[in-house]
């Protein structure tokens, strides 16, 4: 894995809004607006590496998650 990434996997919150936790790290976040979300992601990563550290991009990817009938 590219240190200088970080990805993660965000999903529509049951309770509304959006959570979303890394891949291959123990940070987890949510927001209530996807702009919310992104400041979130952001704050979340800054606390949990040291400057030095942290990864320069971040992804975020949306699951989705849609049941259709036949």
């Amino acid at each position: 894995m590219d240190t200088r990434e970080i990805t993660f996997v965000v999903k529509e919150s049951d309770e509304g809004g959006y959570e979303a936790q890394a891949l291959g790290h123990s940070i987890f976040t949510q927001g209530e607006t996807w702009e919310e979300l992104k400041a979130m992601v952001r704050d979340a990563v800054r606390c949990h590496f040291e400057e030095a550290d942290a990864p320069r991009t971040i992804h975020l990817h949306l699951v989705r998650d849609e049941v259709l009938a036949l």
